[in-house]
């Protein structure tokens, strides 16, 4: 039986706080992915516009990433392994 992320949840509200919510599993997957570009791009050195322009990732897309609002598609997710892994490298081959 497969989980529906979307369902599930990961973290429950706070039941004192009635301005908490609850984060499901997809919500809690789709902040780590949206932390990894932000640290990536603090780690560059780079603004949001910065960081799409070099990396051609469109920025309205990458703002989405980064509130966890969606999750980047597959290919993106393997393209960001290959920016932390050799940034520079990737910013010449875009640039050539």
């Amino acid at each position: 039986m497969q989980v529906n992320k979307e369902t599930t949840i990961a973290i429950p509200a706070d039941p004192n706080d009635p301005e908490d919510f609850d984060v499901s599993v997809a919500g809690l997957e789709r902040a780590r992915m949206g932390r990894r570009f932000r640290i990536l791009r603090h780690r560059l050195g780079l603004s949001q516009t910065e960081f799409a322009a070099v990396y051609g990732i469109p920025v309205a897309n990458l703002r989405q990433y980064e509130l966890a609002r969606h999750m980047p598609p597959p290919a993106v997710r393997a393209y960001l392994k290959v920016i932390e892994a050799e940034p520079e490298m990737v910013r010449r081959v875009i640039a050539g």
